[in-house]
């Protein structure tokens, strides 16, 4: 059996074994990540070796830690990052190497029909009719996007949304409200199958998940990384931030999707969305302002030019094939805008 994990922010973690009477064997870590004292990494192997096959990533990394001599440095590695090859080793887990990946970077659309293709799109996915897919958005529209379980009326002021002609729409992911303006917000989404996160704890997925763009901002000069459970952030502060949704059907698959603050009006945002008195009562309102750190001002660059950046990270790592949204899955999308997102039943699901 064969697994890899990236660390995020560290190297890659290499590791082959058997199983055999319940338990690993044969157990061989490798990577491209610095390690000493040498005789660290027999120590690492030892201490996998005759492992329970069923035992978690916290009792691998035990295991592992407790084995190491007392002098060990690990640059681009940790006991956990190890466990978690392990375990992707045990669960089969695929390669973002092993398939064909498709872009899809349409013209503009509106809010509620994003909400839908990301729907459709995933579920393609997870029935193994679509490959894996990068999808990055164009937005038609100005809008705010509260999570699937977030209440309405805490979150969005109706009057401010409807003084800066807001759209309100529900996403069928989790995590908090997102406020995005065309040529101010960079939006994707990856529909990937289940197999690529396969043993991954939910939020281990999300770094491993977003391990590609912290490459692609680092290409531009900029130091990000993974702040948990869902956020991507810098010294100046957060640039981003992600959410996802399992998809059950045929093999499964997971949405990702991230929304970056390429540039902000920060008085439009606090005029729409009401900012939850717990959630800024350690900061003040008028930091409100700050928590979002926009990527204009960081990179210095036309926001075409930070979407086409990213698209050539993303290629460069793992292969990128141009793809479109095929007249189907546009129909499919359609009908759920007109049963679904663009609904006052589903947009106040939660009052």
């Amino acid at each position: 059996m064969h697994g890899e994990y990236k660390v995020p922010g560290g190297k890659l973690v290499v590791v082959d074994l058997e199983v055999a009477g319940g338990a690993l064997r044969d157990v061989r870590v490798a990577g491209d990540f610095f390690l000493e004292p040498d005789e660290a990494i027999q120590a690492i192997d030892a201490a996998l070796e005759g492992a329970p096959a069923n035992t978690d990533t916290v009792g691998l990394t035990a295991r592992i830690d407790a084995a190491l001599p007392e002098s060990t440095v690990m640059l681009g590695l940790t006991s956990e990052g190890v466990a978690v090859a392990v375990r992707r080793a045990l669960a089969h887990a695929t390669e973002w190497s092993d398939y064909d990946w498709q872009l899809i970077h349409d013209t503009p659309q509106s809010p509620a029909l994003h909400m839908a293709l990301d729907e459709v799109i995933t579920a393609e996915v997870a029935a193994g009719r679509r490959p894996p897919t990068l999808r990055v958005w164009e937005w038609g529209s100005p809008a705010v996007i509260i999570g699937s379980f977030q209440s309405l009326r805490n979150e969005v002021d109706p009057a401010g949304a409807e003084r800066h002609g807001v759209t309100v729409v529900r996403r069928v992911s989790g995590g908090g409200a997102m406020f995005v303006e065309p040529g101010n917000t960079i939006t994707y989404s990856l529909s990937v199958p289940d197999a690529l996160v396969s043993g991954l704890s939910f939020a281990d997925s999300y770094a491993y998940l977003d391990d590609w763009v912290l490459g692609a901002l680092a290409d531009m000069g900029i130091r990000a990384w993974y702040q948990p459970l869902n956020d991507i952030a810098t010294d100046a502060g957060k640039i981003a931030g992600a959410a996802q949704k399992r998809v059950a059907g045929g093999g499964g698959a997971v949405l990702h999707h991230v929304t970056m603050a390429y540039d902000i009006d920060a008085d439009k945002m606090l005029d729409v969305l009401r900012i939850g008195k717990e959630k800024m009562s350690d900061k003040g309102t008028k930091s409100a302002k700050k928590r979002v750190d926009p990527l204009r001002r960081q990179t210095g660059l036309p926001r075409e030019v930070v979407i086409a950046n990213m698209i050539d990270s993303f290629r460069g790592r793992h292969g990128l094939t141009p793809g479109a949204v095929t007249a189907e899955e546009m129909a499919r999308a359609e009908e759920l805008v007109r049963t679904k997102f663009a609904t006052e039943e589903w947009t106040a699901r939660v009052p």
